[in-house]
C-alpha cells in the first residue's frame, strides 16, 4: 500500500476560537501549529488567511508573511486556500487568489457550487477557468475540493482541455450540511467516480472525522484531519490542537502497516521538486 499523506487542516476561514481556544489566527500562530503538525507526521498543511480578530483575511501581505514565516521552520508542502467563500462583495473574485505569487506547492481548487451550511458557496465556471489558469501559470498544483460527483464532471472537463494537469488531486469532503453525507457508501461513491489513478484524500466534518479518515486509510487514499474540520479529540474533549489530531492518525496508520510520507515523499508521490516554488 502507498505511503499515507496526512494534510493538517490548520485553521479554516470559520473555525473561531469560541469553538476552540486555539485555534491559529496570527501568521506566527499559524506557522508555528503547522510547524509542530509537521513534527507530528503531516507532511501538507492546508492553510487560510486570519487577520488578528480571526476574521478571514485576503491581505496579500499577510499571506506572504504566513509563507515565509511557515517555511522558515519546516520543509511541510503548502496548500493555501484560494476560497471565495468570505470574499467581501465588492473585492474581485481574482482577490481570493491574490497570494498564488508566493508559489505554495498546491492551493485549493474550487470548481462546483454547493450550499455551504446556511449560505451558498457559489463558484462559476468563468471564475474556476480564471483560476485554473492562474495555477497553471505559477506551476502550482490543484487540489479540487469535491463536494459532490457534479464537481468531479466539472474537474473532468477542465482536465480534458488541459486547464488542471492528470497529476491534480482531488479532496472529497463529506459531511458539510447541504453537501455529501459522510457514510462509507458515499465516500466510495465519490471514488468510483474519480478519474482512473487519481491521487486522492479525504476529511469529514465533526464527528464525522475519525470515522471517515480510518476508511481512507483502509482504502488507501490519503487523509486530512485539523481544527479547521474538527475541534474534538473525542466527544466533549477539545484537542488540545492540530498535531495530536495527526499524531493519532500516525498511530492508526502504522498498526495497519502503512508508512508515514514524508516532505519529501509527498514531493515524489506528487511529481513536484523541492525548491520549485
Amino acid at each position: 500500500m502507498n505511503k499515507l499523506m496526512i494534510t493538517a487542516a490548520i485553521n479554516g476561514g470559520i473555525t473561531s476560537r469560541q469553538k476552540h481556544p486555539s485555534v491559529p489566527y496570527t501568521p506566527d500562530e499559524i506557522a508555528e501549529s503547522a510547524y509542530q503538525a509537521w513534527n507530528a507526521g503531516a507532511c501538507i498543511a492546508h492553510i487560510h488567511a486570519r487577520d488578528i480578530h480571526g476574521k478571514p483575511s485576503y491581505e496579500k501581505g499577510i499571506w506572504g508573511e504566513i509563507v515565509a514565516k511557515v517555511r522558515e521552520r519546516c520543509d511541510i508542502l503548502l496548500n493555501l486556500s484560494t476560497s471565495s467563500y468570505n470574499l467581501p462583495d465588492e473585492m474581485p473574485i481574482e482577490t481570493a487568489w491574490n497570494h498564488v505569487e508566493f508559489r505554495p506547492e498546491i492551493a485549493s481548487f474550487n470548481c462546483g457550487s454547493v450550499n455551504h451550511g446556511s449560505k451558498p458557496f457559489v463558484n462559476a465556471p468563468q471564475d474556476y477557468t480564471q483560476l485554473a489558469e492562474a495555477l497553471k501559470s505559477h506551476q502550482i498544483l490543484p487540489e479540487v475540493e469535491v463536494y459532490h460527483t457534479g464537481v468531479i464532471s466539472e474537474a473532468n472537463a477542465l482536465l480534458a482541455a488541459g486547464l488542471i494537469p492528470e497529476s491534480t488531486m482531488y479532496s472529497l469532503a463529506l459531511g458539510i450540511h447541504g453537501g455529501t453525507p459522510a457514510t462509507l457508501k458515499n465516500l466510495l461513491n465519490l471514488i468510483d467516480n474519480l478519474p482512473e489513478n487519481s491521487t486522492w484524500s479525504a476529511l469529514a466534518i465533526g464527528k464525522h472525522q475519525l470515522p471517515i479518515n480510518a476508511h481512507t486509510l483502509l482504502l488507501g487514499g490519503h487523509v486530512r484531519t485539523g481544527l479547521e474540520d474538527n475541534v474534538y479529540y473525542h466527544r466533549g474533549e477539545l484537542a488540545s490542537g492540530n498535531a495530536q489530531l495527526v499524531e493519532r492518525i500516525v498511530r492508526l496508520s502504522r498498526e495497519l502497516g502503512r508508512e508515514i510520507a514524508s516532505p519529501d515523499d509527498a514531493r515524489t508521490m506528487l511529481g513536484l521538486t523541492k525548491g520549485q516554488s
